[in-house]
């Protein structure tokens, strides 16, 4: 059994749908030409942004004085830290 929706579209306006999904050709992918520009200033996942869970951590204070000092100015020590953790459990997987 089908449910009905809550918020049925009004009659005229599913006239209109229904008008424009027949007038309408399918798209042509293969006039479209490849992308093939230069991608080397692309950021990968700039728009995505993963959920971060604050935790409080013990590390070494001489770990902790090399991430602090050896971290690239485009990001903080947190991040570079975050980063070698998720490489070294990248590795671990099979």
């Amino acid at each position: 059994m089908k449910k009905e929706h809550s918020n049925p579209v009004p009659p005229e306006i599913q006239a209109e749908i229904d008008t424009l999904a027949a007038s309408q050709r399918p798209i042509r992918t293969d006039l479209i030409p490849e992308a093939t520009g230069d991608w080397s200033g692309a950021k990968r996942g700039l728009f995505y942004r993963p959920i971060k869970q604050q935790i409080t951590l013990r590390l070494d204070a001489d770990l902790i004085d090399w991430f602090k000092t050896h971290h690239p100015q485009s990001e903080g020590y947190q991040t570079s830290i975050n980063r070698a953790l998720r490489e070294y459990v990248t590795q671990q997987q099979p």
